[in-house]
């Protein structure tokens, strides 16, 4: 895989200028898809958690603006588990389905759902980056887990597919 260079030290502009332009315009929040989106993107493209590591706008503003009043403590142990991780998921999805099928498909009102999402994971990330360290939200975030899921996938399915080869070259 190619090596990149992080943009972290920018990418906070981009969450920024999502939520304000959200405001003056509830139809920008359809872009809370893209943000949703990368993640999975790089994953299925078999880069991993490159988004996570490299140019996530959430994790950038977390990082950059809650070091200074962050209380720097560990996330407890049980929220970081695979079990946490996977509950918290599931509950991001089944919230944001419903939102979904409760807006009808209307455009503006999907934009306003997508928001309103976003703002309020952004919220609970602020509020985890003041009591435990700033970027705590990347430990348990879902698009995050759920990279890491798809990749952990591809993964398990190469050493599959080497073994299914392995045992045809040897019969």
């Amino acid at each position: 895989m190619k090596k990149r260079k992080s943009q972290q030290h920018w990418t906070w502009i981009i969450i920024i200028t999502f939520f304000i332009l959200g405001f003056l315009d509830i139809r920008f929040g359809i872009l809370g898809f893209i943000c949703m989106g990368a993640p999975i993107y790089h994953a299925l493209r078999g880069e991993g958690k490159v988004h996570c590591s490299k140019y996530c706008p959430r994790g950038s503003f977390l990082g950059k603006f809650l070091a200074r009043i962050s209380m720097q403590r560990p996330l407890p142990a049980y929220l970081r588990t695979r079990k946490a991780k996977n509950i918290i998921l599931t509950v991001m999805i089944t919230v944001f389905s419903f939102s979904m099928l409760h807006t009808g498909f209307e455009f503006n009102k999907m934009a306003f759902a997508l928001f309103r999402f976003m703002g309020m994971s952004f919220i609970i990330g602020i509020i985890m980056g003041v009591f435990f360290k700033p970027r705590t939200w990347c430990q348990v975030c879902p698009m995050g887990h759920g990279a890491g899921l798809i990749t952990e996938y591809q993964k398990n399915n190469e050493m599959k597919l080497k073994d299914i080869k392995t045992t045809a070259k040897t019969s």
